[in-house]
């Protein structure tokens, strides 16, 4: 079998963001490194017209590479212009012109089987006209946001539905999300439930008194991982620290909530007690997971958040709202909570799971269906089920 695949991505790692869509990077990484495939990736970046392209968040990546191999993945970095606040309408015209020439050129010198669009928006519409003009076939991955965001949003719900109606294959990171799909107007024949994956070699079971001690921390820790984002939750969590005397929260992630949030945590007198960490490097989140005793994310929506598999991974028990595959995730009592979002309740589902001594075994096992072996077996087999090769 041969199979030639373009993988388009709006979320992928650089230099610039070495967190940014860590796991498309691994997903494709995995599919790569199978018999038989040609895996050639094309990463878009979206960058504010002059004088907006100097500024700090875009200066760093308008400096990226046009090509180049990361991680031994060859990667192209065509630039588009994004509008800030208001780009949202016109990002599927900017990135498609961006990447035609790119794209048309590529499959000149040789022929792509099947695109594959890591996200709905704006990456399965470009991918929709990409298919179109080239004469192959395509599909898209729900993810989250790009469902219950964009595929909400009036200026962009359109392009969503139709560039899942006219895919050859749809995949959702859960059977919640794909539930989400259906409703939104996808036929659910199309939607293959697509699970993320984790390193479960690196995301492992450490010493736990250890692993504080490195980071020079004393007793109970609750540890929230993600994006410093309303969406997230972390003001629910600071709000809850004040009822958890003795307890330290560690919110690893970065995003433009953070100054609230400071200021939040000095508001209800918690400031000491809540730790900022930043963008963590990937690589980095095992040692933390391991000196967390609870990892909490109170997110409004989520589609498979793989901070959950990678905390229990590590046998680090979580408390997590009921949104996306929450529940397909924590089928076991022992791996953790699902609590409703408001502070009183989180303040009392994190103080009964502070007061107990999980059984960490039991807790990785939650987690161990989810391997990138297998996410890669079910991403071969679905791209060239409908590239119409034998996987």
């Amino acid at each position: 079998m041969s199979l030639r695949v373009l993988t388009l991505s709006t979320l992928f790692p650089d230099r610039a963001r070495p967190n940014f869509g860590v796991f498309v990077e691994r997903q494709c990484r995995e599919l790569a490194s199978r018999e038989g495939v040609d895996l050639t990736v094309i990463a878009p970046v979206g960058i504010a017209p002059w004088p907006l392209s100097r500024h700090p968040h875009y200066a760093p990546l308008a400096a990226l590479p046009l090509q180049e191999r990361w991680r031994n993945l060859t990667v192209h970095r065509p630039p588009f212009t994004v509008i800030p606040k208001l780009g949202g309408r016109f990002t599927i015209g900017a990135m498609t012109r961006a990447v035609w020439p790119l794209v048309r050129d590529l499959h000149a010198e040789a022929p792509f089987h099947v695109i594959d669009a890591s996200f709905f928006y704006p990456d399965g519409p470009v991918a929709r006209t990409l298919a179109n003009r080239l004469g192959i076939p395509y599909s898209v991955k729900a993810r989250g946001a790009d469902i219950h965001y964009w595929g909400r949003l009036p200026a962009t719900r359109k392009a969503v539905v139709q560039a899942g109606q006219d895919a050859a294959g749809l995949l959702a990171v859960s059977e919640a999300m794909k539930r989400s799909m259906i409703a939104l107007g996808l036929e659910a024949e199309t939607i293959r439930v697509h699970y993320t994956g984790v390193d479960l070699d690196r995301f492992a079971p450490q010493d736990r008194a250890a692993a504080k001690a490195r980071l020079h921390l004393d007793g109970p820790v609750v540890l929230c991982v993600g994006n410093l984002i309303t969406r997230k939750g972390q003001d629910l969590l600071i709000r809850a620290l004040a009822d958890l005397p003795g307890v330290t929260l560690l919110l690893a992630g970065h995003g433009p909530d953070r100054t609230a949030y400071e200021k939040l945590a000095a508001e209800v007198g918690v400031a000491d007690r809540v730790g900022f960490l930043g963008a963590v490097p990937h690589d980095d989140l095992p040692a933390i997971y391991n000196a967390a005793d609870v990892m909490a994310l109170p997110s409004a929506s989520e589609g498979l958040a793989n901070a959950w598999v990678e905390a229990l991974a590590c046998g680090t028990p979580i408390a997590i709202s009921d949104v996306g595959g929450a529940r397909e995730v924590l089928n076991d009592p022992q791996a953790g909570r699902i609590v409703d979002r408001t502070p009183d309740a989180l303040a009392t589902t994190l103080r009964e799971m502070l007061a107990q001594t999980p059984n960490r075994v039991a807790v990785r096992k939650a987690a161990l269906r989810f391997t990138w072996a297998t996410n890669g077996d079910a991403l071969l087999d679905h791209l060239s089920r409908i590239a119409g090769k034998s996987a």
